[in-house]
């Protein structure tokens, strides 16, 4: 089991991004500040770091070069200073990757299993493994990876989804076959610290449903129920 020490000073998000982290099978300990993490590191048996920048007590940029300096263990910054020197300097001092805020959760996984693989430390499903791990989603003959963010068409074609269409479909196959009004879907499909219209919803079903092919006039695959909202009219199996 993958045993993440997680470093952030935000306790609702240390919260979100460690619960779901368990539910993808991994172990996480989770810390509020550079002192717990200095106490921690020695002989804690990390596989993992995923490092805020901005620290109440330290300096995230200070952490990864004292990690970097006594371990190899794989460094993931977690910051909402994503402008390119931040980035560039992280990286130098021997981070990892480098995740701006606000992320989606399945994108800190992927990250998380592709650092685990290059540096020969994963123990945790790899995407090929996806649909044991219960990721991979079928439906009227597509496929829809969630972890590598994957749509594959009934004719094997990889069809490109926004973040918006991403987190749409994933609200719809978690709710098949069941009228979720626009301000369902808003709540189930929002970025974090992102403000949504109900406007925007309507445009990203009608974008979702060009990339499905389903058609604009009478869609069977995502339709409408006047006055209530929408419903994923198809049985996900994984």
């Amino acid at each position: 089991m993958t045993h993440a020490l997680l470093v952030d000073d935000d306790t609702e998000l240390r919260t979100l991004v460690a619960d779901y982290l368990r539910r993808y099978g991994m172990s996480v300990t989770a810390v509020g500040d550079g002192a717990a993490l200095r106490r921690l590191m020695p002989g804690g048996g990390f596989d993992v770091l995923l490092l805020d920048l901005m620290l109440p007590d330290a300096n995230g940029l200070d952490l990864c070069r004292w990690v970097r300096a006594t371990s190899a263990l794989p460094i993931i910054m977690l910051t909402a200073q994503g402008d390119p020197t931040s980035r560039i300097v992280g990286l130098e001092l021997g981070a990892d990757d480098y995740l701006p805020k606000p992320f989606e959760p399945r994108e800190l996984v992927a990250r998380i299993n592709a650092v685990l693989r290059r540096t020969g430390t994963s123990k945790t499903a790899a995407p090929d493994d996806a649909n044991s791990a219960g990721t991979t989603v079928q439906f009227n003959g597509w496929a829809f990876d969630r972890l590598a963010r994957q749509l594959r068409s009934p004719d094997d074609v990889l069809v490109a989804l926004s973040n918006a269409e991403f987190r749409l479909l994933s609200a719809f196959v978690d709710h098949p076959r069941r009228v979720l009004s626009r301000d369902r879907l808003l709540d189930l499909s929002r970025a974090p610290g992102v403000d949504v219209t109900d406007r925007a919803i309507d445009l990203a079903v009608s974008r979702l449903r060009q990339k499905l092919g389903d058609s604009p006039k009478q869609p069977t695959l995502i339709r409408t129920v006047r006055g209530e909202g929408y419903v994923f009219d198809a049985e996900p199996v994984k």
